[in-house]
């Protein structure tokens, strides 16, 4: 759950219409049931963090942008860590080579 104090809370028929919601198959934006499904049941162990408002469900920006960084990280594909893009130096450049000249990879 998210505190309203520090985060806008917005319908999630709204959040589906937000410029940071990747558009799906076809160009289509997701449906505001996904963002349901996210928030109730989660997508791989992560939910989204929603706050009921009388009749209404809601969610926010920050709280898409913390499942978006979770459902990222725990995919396992992508690793638990972000790559670096910080250049190597030179030793450790030398190191990487020699690991793969042990395992017998060619340039």
């Amino acid at each position: 759950m998210f505190d309203t104090s520090k985060e806008t809370p917005i319908s999630l028929s709204d959040a589906t219409h937000l410029a940071s919601m990747p558009r799906r198959r076809a160009g289509k934006r997701p449906h505001k049931s996904t963002l349901y499904r996210w928030g109730s049941h989660g997508f791989r162990g992560v939910r989204l963090d929603v706050l009921r408002i009388g009749s209404t469900l809601c969610t926010s920006r920050e709280a898409l942008q913390r499942f978006f960084e979770r459902t990222t990280e725990a995919d396992p594909h992508l690793g638990r860590s972000p790559r670096s893009t910080e250049p190597i130096n030179d030793e450790e450049q030398r190191e990487i080579e020699r690991r793969l000249d042990d395992i017998g990879v060619v340039e």
